[in-house]
């Protein structure tokens, strides 16, 4: 264990994990209304498809399917929401349906999409030449209402009221930055893995968790920023995932180090792994013996194998 971390620089390792500074928790985008919701009603989860955000929803009408897109208010105002699934988990952050979306408004915002693509490129040349040191995301035009939302990342805190009045002289509708973190720009526009599978944020869960250096230690992964960080910059969201799971077989099994007398020969703990469930044993002599996890028993703090 002690050659993972030899020549590691602690500040580098550290700069991996989240920074205090960076809200991971989702903000609601929902009027809830969860105090007035009726028994029995359907519970359906939304995504908004512009920042890859789910929330939970029901409606008074028919039956809706999963795939269906709805309109639905949130805290930018009413949009386009796709239902990807019933739900059955009751909570009081819950928004109402207004109607399943209609042809028109599907061309609406597929006109939209459009025209989303040339404000993307019209912010990015402001930004430039107002030389403001931010990065934009992407950019995002309601249903309903003249406004277009902008989604950038930042160092620090940006000074960006030249740009805004900048772009509500060129667009003539209202304009809303809203800065968020490089986990939440991951989550929205998504990518490839280094498992070959989508962002754990983008096709997973968008509720992110923060994850630790204690966590890559506790599943015995090397600390190479390369195999442990994401295109974000961030540790690898399926720690978090896992660490649960790690923490639990730990449970079942001793502590590498530790010493059981097995068949009249004292035992070391060298090494335990987990995912596979099996624990490595190094004896004074030399010899390797590998069992599972089955086989060993606790009794009081003392291991026997069995």
């Amino acid at each position: 264990m002690a050659d993972r971390y030899e020549g590691l620089d602690e500040e580098d390792i550290a700069s991996l994990e989240d920074k205090p500074e960076e809200t991971l928790k989702v903000e609601s985008i929902i009027e809830t209304f969860g105090a007035h919701l009726e028994p029995g009603a359907p519970i359906y989860r939304l995504r908004l498809s512009y920042s890859n955000e789910t929330f939970l929803a029901t409606y008074r009408g028919e039956m809706l399917k999963t795939g269906d897109k709805v309109v639905v208010p949130t805290r930018y105002g009413r949009d386009l929401a796709q239902i990807i699934g019933s739900a059955h988990c009751r909570s009081a952050e819950i928004t109402l349906i207004e109607r399943p979306a209609s042809p028109e408004d599907l061309a609406r915002v597929q006109r939209n999409q459009k025209d989303e693509a040339e404000a993307f490129r019209i912010c990015k040349e402001k930004i430039e030449i107002h030389d403001l040191d931010m990065k934009l995301v992407s950019s995002h035009y309601l249903l309903e209402e003249p406004k277009i939302l902008f989604f950038f990342t930042a160092e620090n805190r940006v000074d960006f009221r030249d740009l805004v009045k900048d772009l509500v002289s060129i667009f003539k509708a209202r304009i809303e930055l809203r800065q968020i973190g490089v986990r939440d720009e991951s989550r929205v526009v998504g990518g490839m893995g280094v498992c070959g599978r989508g962002y754990c944020c983008n096709t997973v869960s968008d509720k992110l968790k923060p994850v630790s250096i204690k966590m890559a230690k506790d599943q015995n992964l090397s600390l190479n920023s390369m195999k442990i960080s994401g295109p974000c910059g961030r540790l690898l969201c399926c720690l978090a995932y896992e660490h649960v799971f790690y923490n639990e077989q730990r449970r079942l099994a001793p502590q590498e180090g530790f010493r059981i007398n097995y068949e009249g020969t004292n035992w070391r703990v060298h090494e335990i792994n987990a995912a596979a469930g099996k624990i490595t044993l190094a004896a004074d002599d030399g010899r390797i013996l590998a069992m599972p996890f089955c086989r060993f028993s606790k009794t009081g703090d003392r291991w026997c194998i069995i």
